[in-house]
């Protein structure tokens, strides 16, 4: 094998651990604060403690998990000032992608849909944490009608990100109920055709979406 096979899969494999934990966040397994072992990190996933520190090390970089010297890795807290600007970038990109939802096939409405549904049902089963899993999924899900793989990496990441801040929630319950019908309102427009009422829409939600968001992390760091 030569050195740059060698590399080139020792580069993939850390990619792949990155994107394995990157959805572990997204889903609320590993919420903030956790602790990132290398040992049983590394045990538990069967990989070597090199491929796991460049997986952390991708995860730092998009601001996931936090690199302590001498103390090791946790799963980051974030900030207000990090959630506001996660809203800034969620306006720019979830605006163009319903803009873009007029070019839209109708199978490219299917992942969308199958989110609303599953979010629907975690609400009926009041299985909150499954509710916010698929409600990030509807979004991600909105982005992909923008047809841009590097957008989806991107914002696959930055929802991972947002799933940080919503796990500081103490009440999961009254943080994440009413969301699956909002969802749903917004599915309807676009794939009606309904953009100019989607995007008005979508901005209401993403303003109150990060209002919540802000209230819960305040109340969080002044308890």
């Amino acid at each position: 094998m030569s050195l740059d096979t060698a590399e080139s899969e020792a580069a993939s494999a850390a990619e792949r651990i990155a994107g394995l934990l990157r959805d572990r966040i997204l889903e609320g397994e590993l919420p903030p604060g956790s602790p990132l072992r290398e040992v049983s990190l590394a045990t538990d996933l069967q990989i070597s403690r090199n491929t796991l520190r460049e997986g952390l090390r991708q995860l730092a970089l998009e601001g996931l998990v936090a690199l302590v010297p001498n103390r090791g890795a946790a799963v980051r807290r974030l900030m207000a000032a990090d959630v506001r600007d996660i809203y800034r970038a969620r306006r720019a990109l979830e605006v163009q992608a319903a803009t873009a939802s007029a070019l839209a096939e109708d199978e490219q409405f299917t992942d969308m849909e199958a989110a609303v549904i599953a979010g629907e049902r975690a609400e009926r089963e009041r299985a909150w944490g499954a509710a916010s899993t698929a409600s990030l999924r509807f979004h991600q899900a909105l982005i992909a009608l923008l047809g841009s793989r590097r957008l989806d990496d991107f914002f696959h990441s930055l929802l991972a990100q947002l799933r940080l801040a919503w796990g500081e929630t103490q009440d999961e319950e009254l943080f994440q109920r009413s969301w699956a019908g909002r969802d749903r309102e917004l599915f309807d427009l676009l794939r009606t055709g309904s953009r100019t009422q989607g995007v008005g829409a979508l901005l209401v939600y993403l303003d109150d979406s990060e209002r919540q968001t802000l209230d819960t992390l305040r109340r969080v760091r002044t308890a």
